[in-house]
């Protein structure tokens, strides 16, 4: 027999989906009533005609996979994925179409904020009857609820109706009582996002903990990719309703931002009134070129590029300054890179086109797709006047060059940029036992 927390097989949800019957914006109770007596005298092929009028829609479908007890499983994809209908599942809330779902232990499910929480009660009361939910006696949550309160940091507020809090409060407190009451499997949304960085950074290390230490299976929706690589060794990629990719996090991670990032290496806005950008200036092209000026779409780590930026300013006077943003696959911010040129640095630009480019050096970025976007800003006071987001995307190859910063190493270096640094490396001494007071 395997050894699972968690074994789903086949695993479906179908939801139906009606339409308006076509030339009715509204139907009110009137032409109910009046459909219904109609279909009293319809025969059966009117009737098979009628129920066209209702869509069936696979949430999930065909869904399989196996968590091992300690194991934190990251579930990602787009909005619409399937996500939280296949934690809802999971949960208990609702039932499958197909399939089935074993469980081997209490679940604790954190799918939105304050579940399980009655508004009238007190956050202690709370704690006690979320305790009771999970099949905790009454003793067991005793002995935990210090430790509860102070994780959630409401010590003033606990005697408080939690119809009181703030949605902060009420997801520090749900987070708490989730976390600290022992569930064998802990099934968390990304409801982490209601919180502060601060309670975030918390919360990740008390699933750490959580998962590593105490043993107890953990999955996690998050669109935070850095939250999910941190916490999570394996990940599963949802999309339309299936899994299209589940293994090592890094991995999926790659596969997942290579469906989002841009594939070209040049975006043109030829109409002005579409043009990112106000009444003052609008960009009006972003590409990435090679050293001749030629488009490229992809760069070798050893070789130099531009990144160009085109706008027009169509009102006199301010002072704009174009810059760059970078994003590798994951999603992290690499760097953000401005004009320092000096013809126009602190001066007011007139009304016209003007060019930006950035040169970026050889052996500075690391092998992957990059995602770049351009603005035009102001800094005094600070304004953004256009920007385009992910305009483009550009593929740093890497040709193994000796003279790069890989040398003779031929596995993944990891990092998110690959600077080639002047080093030494002299001898010394004959000997190894030398004494650092020698050398």
């Amino acid at each position: 027999m395997s050894d699972f927390a968690i074994k789903v097989e086949g695993l479906g949800k179908k939801y139906l989906i009606k339409h308006q019957a076509s030339g009715r914006r509204y139907v009110t109770l009137r032409d109910a009533l009046a459909d219904k007596a109609k279909s009293l005298f319809q025969n059966r092929k009117s009737q098979i005609a009628n129920r066209k009028s209702v869509e069936e829609f696979w949430a999930l479908q065909d869904v399989s996979f196996e968590v091992k007890p300690g194991e934190a499983v990251g579930i990602i994809g787009r909005n619409g994925a399937g996500k939280s209908t296949l934690l809802k599942l999971l949960s208990r809330i609702t039932e499958p179409t197909a399939g089935r779902i074993r469980l081997r232990g209490r679940v604790a499910s954190l799918l939105e904020v304050g579940t399980g929480f009655h508004p009238e009660l007190t956050g202690r009361e709370n704690i006690y009857l979320n305790g009771a939910v999970l099949g905790m006696h009454r003793a067991e949550i005793r002995k935990k609820f210090d430790e509860i309160v102070a994780f959630a940091e409401v010590e003033k507020f606990l005697d408080t109706p939690v119809k009181r809090y703030s949605s902060g409060m009420y997801m520090r407190l749900a987070f708490a009582v989730a976390a600290h009451l022992e569930p064998e499997i802990l099934i968390v949304d990304e409801v982490l996002a209601v919180g502060d960085a601060q309670f975030q950074k918390k919360c990740l290390g008390k699933m750490q903990d959580v998962s590593t230490k105490d043993g107890r299976t953990v999955l996690f929706v998050s669109h935070n990719m850095i939250a999910v690589r941190r916490l999570c060794s394996r990940t599963m990629l949802l999309n339309s309703g299936g899994i299209t990719a589940h293994g090592e996090t890094s991995q999926v991670l790659k596969n997942y931002q290579a469906m989002a990032l841009p594939q070209q290496g040049r975006r043109d806005w030829p109409e002005l009134e579409t043009a990112p950008g106000s009444e003052i200036c609008r960009i009006r092209r972003i590409r990435t070129t090679n050293m001749a000026g030629n488009d490229i779409v992809a760069a070798d780590v050893s070789e130099r590029f531009i990144v160009e930026i085109v706008f027009d300013v169509m009102v006199g006077g301010y002072l704009l300054v174009p810059n760059f943003h970078f994003f590798n696959e994951e999603g992290q911010c690499l760097f953000v890179a401005q004009d320092l040129e000096p013809a126009w640095r602190g001066k007011p630009r007139p009304v016209g086109r003007y060019c930006c480019r950035l040169f970026i050096p050889e052996n500075l970025m690391t092998e992957g797709r990059l995602s770049i976007g351009g603005a035009v800003t102001s800094f005094a006071p600070f304004c953004v006047h256009g920007y385009a987001q992910d305009a483009i995307g550009i593929m740093i190859e890497d040709a193994c060059s000796p003279q790069g910063a890989r040398g003779d190493y031929i596995g993944q270096l990891p990092g998110v940029v690959r600077p080639l640094f002047e080093t030494t490396n002299e001898y010394l001494s004959l000997s190894a036992k030398t004494t650092l007071a020698n050398v």
